[in-house]
């Protein structure tokens, strides 16, 4: 083989919305209240391995907003990105997984949020940036303690108050 087939690779393949979705509980109703919606930002992230040398990466961020008590929007939106990641060594594919190809897909997300938003009749709102980083060390710091517990036989509760099953 020569040396050229050694290189790393790394290409953008396709850049596409997976999944969005709009629920308003409270309209018409909700556009009566002067008060400015309260917002809460979920976000997640996932990659899989479609082929070889292929893989899926998305970013999954969910927007509620709230006046009040009650819902005045809920967003979610899956933006996905497929990949071609060759000649990688092991350990800098799970970071390029999931943090570079997050900051690759995450302004088209924003971008489809905020349209979203403005087409359900609402101030459109401006998701910050997000350091990939500092949330990929979070979730390796996470699964890592979750490993721990699980070798101590201790339980673990899932952020939604469901116990996990082993």
């Amino acid at each position: 083989m020569s040396d050229q087939n050694q290189q790393p690779i790394f290409q953008i393949q396709r850049i596409y919305l997976k999944d969005l979705s709009l629920e308003q509980p409270n309209s018409p109703a909700i556009f009566l209240e002067q008060e400015s919606p309260n917002i809460e930002v979920a976000v997640d992230v996932g990659a899989e391995a479609l082929a070889e040398t292929i893989y899926e990466s998305t970013v999954t961020i969910t927007v509620t907003a709230k006046i009040k008590d009650k819902v005045a929007f809920l967003v979610e939106g899956k933006q996905a990105g497929i990949f071609e990641a060759a000649n990688i060594p092991p350990e800098q594919l799970d970071p390029l997984l999931g943090i570079g190809c997050p900051n690759i897909i995450y302004p088209y997300l924003r971008a489809n949020i905020a349209d979203m938003v403005t087409r359900a009749g609402f101030p459109p709102v401006h998701l910050a940036e997000i350091n990939f980083e500092a949330f990929y060390q979070q979730r390796l710091q996470a699964l890592a303690e979750q490993q721990q517990q699980e070798a101590g036989g201790a339980g673990l509760v899932m952020p939604d108050g469901t116990a996990a099953k082993h």
